[in-house]
């Protein structure tokens, strides 16, 4: 995992947000978000003890905890097999790893915009 100095911004498990959350570095998320979350060119990694309920506009995201909401991203979705993700995600790219969770429709966009 990359140093915070690299332009990683971590929120740690003990910590609650309510509300909108916006930035333009990667955020690396193990607590708790309620609301909204906008990344626009940059990446999301929702950890295994993150517990999120809010629709993502990001570059990419990365899901090993419970995520709540709806997923937009202009490149990559993973979920990995600890991932427990309720709602839609419309992206590019798509990675399910095996024992992961999805209930929503998957919209996979192709890069020409067609």
């Amino acid at each position: 995992m990359s140093t915070p100095a690299s332009g990683l911004a971590q929120i740690g498990k003990s910590v609650v947000i309510k509300g909108e959350l916006s930035g333009s570095e990667d955020l690396y998320l193990d607590g708790q978000v309620e609301g909204s979350i906008a990344l626009k060119g940059n990446s999301l990694t929702v950890g295994p003890n993150g517990q999120v309920k809010a629709s993502i506009d990001a570059k990419g995201v990365v899901v090993q905890g419970r995520l709540e909401g709806n997923i937009q991203a202009s490149d990559r979705v993973d979920l990995r097999k600890s991932a427990t993700v309720t709602g839609d995600i419309t992206a590019q790219r798509i990675s399910i790893e095996e024992g992961a969770f999805l209930k929503g429709k998957v919209d996979i966009q192709r890069s020409d915009g067609k």
